[in-house]
């Protein structure tokens, strides 16, 4: 596990904040208890987790690689602000390529235990290259475990994953970024499918 100073931690007995105090659609007034995170801090997160991302890569190439459906706002908003702290820094800076793969491991609610990889062609073309995988969400760890194993056999120069909200206690040892939000609860959330 990373260091506590890494991320936040929200749990069950966080009393966050009262509904009246933000603007909330009113598709979702009956369904909200209080509101966790504000959106602010998730966007001054995002631009921190950036920041960390673009000063590990510094001079070097990586392709960022966005899991679909749900991993895609985030991904935008992420790799926006990589994009605007590389433009505003001095320092060598490498060349970001984007890719896009969906991931299939559910069948209705439950795991199937087996990945079906879509969205690229021939995962070949991984080959050497720094990969940063970009997610909404990690549950239970075992489709970003089965996906970091077959890339592996790809022969990757790295992989690293980034993930907005965490929701159980897990270890992914090459989870690097792990600096957004862990939450422990059901939650409904900014950019999250």
């Amino acid at each position: 596990m990373c260091p506590s100073n890494k991320y936040i931690v929200i749990s069950e007995e966080d009393n966050g904040h009262p509904l009246e105090t933000f603007c909330i659609p009113r598709h979702y007034t009956d369904d909200l208890d209080r509101v966790l995170v504000p959106c602010g801090l998730i966007h001054d997160r995002i631009e921190r987790l950036a920041r960390d991302i673009a000063q590990d890569y510094v001079d070097q190439p990586f392709t960022a690689l966005c899991v679909l459906k749900g991993g895609y706002k985030f991904f935008a908003d992420l790799l926006d602000k990589i994009k605007q702290y590389v433009r505003n820094s001095s320092g060598p800076t490498g060349v970001i390529s984007v890719d896009f793969i969906r991931l299939k491991s559910y069948e209705g609610a439950d795991s199937s235990g087996e990945l079906k990889v879509m969205g690229i062609d021939n995962l070949m073309t991984l080959e050497g290259r720094n990969l940063l995988i970009v997610e909404d969400i990690i549950d239970t760890g075992l489709t970003m475990n089965n996906l970091l194993t077959l890339l592996q056999q790809f022969n990757p120069k790295s992989v690293k994953v980034v993930r907005q909200v965490f929701l159980t206690i897990i270890d992914i040892s090459l989870c690097l970024f792990k600096n957004c939000v862990y939450i422990n609860i059901f939650v409904i959330c900014k950019n999250i499918n």
